[in-house]
């Protein structure tokens, strides 16, 4: 990758194109951004930056489906599920999407759309953008960079900002790592993601409900580029580098071969409830995943004579007992949960939980 040849600028200017109007099938994007620009005494020169929303490239794309298929559109757009929760709505899922980032839904989005449709994202959203650039350039001559940009949640984080989910034209990555700091220390983890920075100031100018979906970022000659180079695909973080590859329940869930068993509430629920799910996720698939050939079963117990509620578990298989016994705790961590283990006959466990309200 080639490094931007100045590392900051002294001042970039962001404006927001109004105009555009609704945009629908068939138009052309390329010349609704000039003419929005044109409408405010503007145009385009070398070395700018156009960020535009996914959802009018996806809208000038007709990339659209009816909302009574919405599952099924996030379904064909999901790569791998991260993380899912049950909702009075249905269920939320986080997946690796067809457009290529970790995303709630895979991008499909209701938002701002015709009544009863749903919008998706282009597959490639690189060429989408380098497309895009190339259609600039056609019409007014000048080489700028193009971000197409997306909303997204962040770990750690609440709420959303934008990110780029295409680019074409820009340094995407300011590889910082084995270059020295300001004290002569080797830097061994920075790296910037520019094109998400470019995304990111842009909609401080774009807005969901203003009806602007693009700007214009003017300072950042220094990252644009003559070629289209890698595009946004280089910010997405490879499987052996992501170590939140799975959300925290599905990673133990998957590790004890309970995949399949239904997404656990965003609302947890009463203990009860919770205990209920745990002796499903550990008994899930059978006695062979439990370690032993025999049956085995996991009651939910209630609180009695002074004592925790609780789950009992039985097998006449004692490696089946203990790998059930061990498949419970893993489960009731998943919900946030804790158990102290006795055993009460040569053929049964108890596993005490404090009810944590």
């Amino acid at each position: 990758m080639s490094a931007p040849a100045v590392r900051r600028t002294a001042s970039v200017q962001v404006v927001g194109l109004t105009g555009l109007g609704e945009v629908t099938q068939g138009q052309d994007l390329a010349r609704l951004v000039v003419d929005a620009l044109h409408a405010q005494r503007a145009s385009l020169a070398d070395g700018d930056v156009i960020a535009v929303s996914s959802k009018v490239v996806s809208k000038a794309a007709g990339l659209s489906a009816p909302a009574e298929d919405r599952e099924r559109v996030v379904a064909a757009q999901t790569r791998r599920v991260v993380a899912e929760r049950r909702t009075p709505a249905g269920v939320a899922r986080v997946v690796e999407a067809a457009a290529g980032p970790v995303m709630a839904a895979a991008g499909v989005d209701a938002s701002n759309v015709a009544d009863g449709t749903v919008l998706l994202l282009p597959d490639d959203c690189d060429a989408v953008a380098a497309r895009l650039r190339a259609d600039l350039h056609e019409l007014t001559g000048a080489v700028v960079g193009v971000v197409v940009t997306d909303t997204a949640g962040r770990p750690w984080r609440e709420g959303q900002t934008d990110f780029a989910l295409g680019a074409a034209g820009l340094v995407v990555l300011d590889d910082l790592r084995g270059a020295p700091d300001s004290a002569g220390r080797t830097l061994t983890v920075t790296a910037r993601a520019l094109a998400d920075e470019v995304a990111a100031a842009a909609d401080l100018v774009k807005g969901k409900t203003d009806g602007v979906p693009a700007a214009l970022l003017r300072g950042l000659s220094h990252l644009v580029t003559a070629g289209d180079g890698a595009g946004a695909r280089e910010l997405v973080r490879g499987a052996a580098g992501d170590w939140f590859r799975l959300g925290h329940v599905e990673a133990v869930r998957a590790a004890i071969g309970a995949a399949d068993v239904e997404p656990a509430p965003v609302v947890p629920g009463p203990l009860p409830e919770r205990l209920a799910r745990c002796a499903q996720v550990a008994t899930a698939g059978g006695p062979g995943s439990a370690g032993g050939a025999e049956a085995v079963a996991a009651d939910v117990l209630g609180a009695r004579f002074g004592m925790s509620p609780g789950l009992r578990l039985r097998s006449a298989d004692p490696f089946a007992l203990g790998a059930l016994t061990q498949r419970v705790l893993a489960a009731l961590w998943a919900e946030g949960l804790t158990g102290s283990v006795e055993r009460v006959a040569a053929d049964e466990v108890v596993v005490r939980v404090p009810d944590p309200a």
